[in-house]
């Protein structure tokens, strides 16, 4: 039941990321969810999910009643950008400079300041996206410097079926680039969040320090 598997999931958050003393926020992944699947989630105290596809999510909204907050966490290309700007809560996939343009044009036409994570490659796949680790801060910088942006924090995927101690050095250095972000105090910046981990990894990401876990077919079975 979903229920259970709710319990089972955030059991396991809650006692990774105790070291840390913050339970990483979860963020039900419902790409390959209906609607009806989706809204059980609210009476389950689970009110965070992630679209990847800016087209699914158009089509759920009218049926989802408001009642979720709304994180945009796949590749989001410009010419769409128009079209979650008033709908998401954080948009998680922030990797180039013409995609902060546009979030940043389309954000102070609506009278927003959008909410963004920057997406690090930090496994250095080439069929993924994200900037490269070494160009993290000169990006966080000039997308600092745009007024309808709020850069929020990072957020990273890992290779699929990567084992443990391939995908632990990856999210420990991911932890590390957040917390020398914190360090530089770029103005117009507020690194608070990690988002990072999902089914296959989502506990070793939170006893890494993710602050966000994105899990989809570990609660959708």
């Amino acid at each position: 039941m979903l229920q259970d598997r709710v319990a089972q999931v955030m059991e396991t958050l809650k006692r990774e990321s105790e070291p840390w003393g913050r339970c990483p926020r979860l963020i039900a992944v419902t790409k390959y969810s209906t609607p009806q699947e989706i809204l059980p989630l609210k009476d389950l105290n689970v009110t965070d999910i992630g679209e990847n596809r800016v087209q699914a999510l158009r089509d759920k909204l009218p049926f989802l009643e408001g009642k979720f907050s709304i994180h945009l966490i796949g590749q989001l290309q410009s010419n769409k950008v128009k079209y979650i700007i008033k709908d998401v809560c954080l948009i998680h996939s922030l990797d180039h400079a013409s995609l902060a343009q546009e979030i940043d044009r389309q954000a102070q036409k609506a009278g927003l300041r959008m909410p963004v994570l920057i997406q690090v490659n930090i496994a250095r796949e080439p069929q993924k996206g994200g900037i490269a680790e070494e160009d993290l801060f000169p990006f966080l910088r000039e997308c600092a410097r745009l007024p309808g942006l709020w850069v929020k924090g990072l957020m990273t995927m890992m290779p699929l079926g990567a084992a443990e101690d391939e995908i632990l050095p990856l999210f420990t250095r991911m932890r590390g680039l957040l917390d020398q972000c914190r360090q530089e105090a770029v103005q117009g910046t507020d690194m608070t969040e990690l988002s990072m981990g999902m089914s296959q990894d989502y506990a070793l990401a939170a006893r890494c320090g993710a602050t966000m876990v994105r899990v989809g077919s570990a609660l959708f079975r």
